[in-house]
């Protein structure tokens, strides 16, 4: 059966995935990762799709900040396959539409207890520094940050926040194909739907598994070709 699989933009910039295989940066991650992809396509009919526009457009706009080269770009139109997700025909069970929204009302309480308790905080440090209004600036402006970051933790963290995200399962479920994802939302809803996921870190891993094998069989075919004896 031909492997497909559909990238999130985090398949190609990932953090984790470049300190584990050592890239330097996020354009040598992008290079290395996409010969890696052009290998498998050549040699093992292995197709790599990312959903066009959104996620596509995510990627070159990341990719162009940190000041890639048109090589990269080159790459990236040459070996990942451009397709907008099916969003008319693609069904998705009930079940999982009635999951999704019983998950987004229990982070919305959540960030609510979140942001009463930052009022109360912040409340009693302004009284606290009413008479020092530099002082008090700085506390108020340490507690947004706080509060920035636990809201966002609290909101985004598990769910599918972003048009993006949403076209990479649409597209996998489209083409029956695999999600390639650090993403923790994209991950639990890719198994919601009963997709197989691979973690971005390990995608590069994988096919270089499967080139290695499929050149080690090509040699011992070559060789059992050259040093077969006949009867």
């Amino acid at each position: 059966m031909r492997q497909r699989f559909v990238l999130d933009t985090t398949a190609i910039t990932d953090a984790g995935l470049r300190a584990k295989e050592g890239y330097e940066s996020v354009c040598e991650s992008a290079r290395e990762i996409l010969d890696l992809i052009a290998k498998a396509r050549l040699k093992l009919n292995i197709s790599c799709y990312i959903p066009y526009p959104t996620v596509y457009a995510e990627l070159v706009s990341f990719l162009k900040r940190h000041k890639c080269d048109d090589e990269i770009f080159i790459k990236l139109d040459t070996w990942l396959v451009k397709k907008t997700p099916n969003r008319y025909e693609v069904q998705i069970p009930a079940i999982i539409f009635y999951e999704y929204v019983l998950t987004v009302r229990q982070k919305i309480n959540k960030g609510r207890k979140i942001a009463e308790e930052f009022i109360w905080e912040s409340s009693a440090v302004a009284v606290k520094l009413a008479d020092n209004r530099e002082e008090l600036e700085r506390e108020i402006g340490n507690l947004i940050g706080k509060f920035r970051d636990k809201y966002r933790t609290a909101l985004r963290q598990g769910i599918l926040d972003s048009a993006p995200d949403l076209d990479v399962l649409l597209l996998a479920k489209e083409l029956e194909a695999g999600v390639v994802s650090s993403d923790a939302g994209i991950r639990k809803w890719s198994e919601r739907l009963g997709l197989r996921f691979v973690e971005a870190s390990k995608f590069p891993r994988m096919l270089k598994e499967y080139l290695t094998l499929i050149g080690s069989s090509e040699s011992s075919s070559f060789g059992n070709q050259v040093f077969i004896n006949p009867l």
